[in-house]
């Protein structure tokens, strides 16, 4: 039976209530627990811990990604139009010098884009971390796995098609806002959703299409091969484009729900434990 008061959970009273709203819920572990607040409920030296820093920062490298991309698209564009005319056998301008310069200028820009890709993964794991461990904080039931798999999560192949999702599902659910009666609002996981589509199918989109390039030996498998690598470029961007949406949207969520982290009661001068 759900319970009466936020729809959500099981009922596990005897007046229809369920853990978190009959104050029965098992407290966080201690070093969860947040002893001091500041205003809008940020802990000091203790959880939750603001993720807005890391989400601009993060936010910032996307951006980055995403200019990245639209600047290796068009280089890729022309050099693919240039082994298109030599396929064609029809544009001898296309062969020699304008070749190998505009293969030059494709290979500095894709030389820049595992750099940038580093750099944006590295923070975001990092607001990822921070937002798991803020969520575990906010409600510690609908975890359903631990904070280390938000970072270790990532690098489990086959599992890290999966695994973060999970972690970020949690996450989602438990930074959700609390209504009017104290229960948890249920939030949409559209904008989740997408965001992990698209992002695993740019992961498989760039294995595939690096493949064709790299067993291109004619001028149309080349020119194949880098259309290809164009199109997952584009993927790419629209994937960098969700994530900052997801990243804004759920550092909204957690500066909103901070603000109805209780804080600890005061120590009773002379109290004995």
């Amino acid at each position: 039976m759900p319970c009466t008061r936020c729809r959500i959970r099981t009922a596990v009273t005897d007046d229809g209530l369920c853990t978190f709203c009959s104050g029965t819920r098992p407290p966080p572990p201690d070093d969860m627990t947040p002893r001091a607040t500041r205003p809008g409920g940020w802990g000091v030296g203790d959880w939750p811990r603001s993720p807005v820093g890391l989400s601009w920062a993060v936010t910032a490298l996307l951006g980055t990604v995403i200019a990245t991309d639209l600047v290796a698209i068009g280089t890729g564009l022309h050099l693919r139009s240039m082994w298109q005319g030599l396929a064609d056998a029809g544009d001898t301008a296309a062969q020699g010098s304008r070749v190998q310069s505009a293969d030059q200028l494709h290979d500095v820009v894709t030389d820049y884009q595992p750099a940038v890709f580093l750099a944006t993964g590295i923070l975001f794991v990092l607001w990822f971390h921070r937002a798991r461990r803020n969520a575990e904080v906010f409600d510690l039931s609908v975890q359903k796995m631990g904070p280390g798999w938000a970072v270790g999560g990532w690098f489990v192949p086959v599992a890290n098609l999966w695994f973060p999702y999970r972690v970020a599902d949690g996450i989602w659910t438990g930074s959700a806002p609390i209504g009017p009666e104290g229960g948890r609002v249920a939030v949409p996981r559209a904008l989740l959703n997408f965001w992990w589509a698209l992002w695993v199918a740019s992961l498989l989109s760039d294995q595939i299409t690096a493949q064709a390039l790299d067993d291109a030996e004619k001028p149309e498998q080349f020119a194949r091969g880098l259309g290809l690598v164009a199109v997952a470029d584009a993927v790419e961007i629209v994937a960098a484009v969700l994530a900052i949406l997801f990243v804004r949207a759920l550092t909204r969520m957690q500066v909103e729900r901070a603000a109805h982290v209780p804080a600890p009661a005061p120590a009773v001068p002379g109290a004995h434990g």
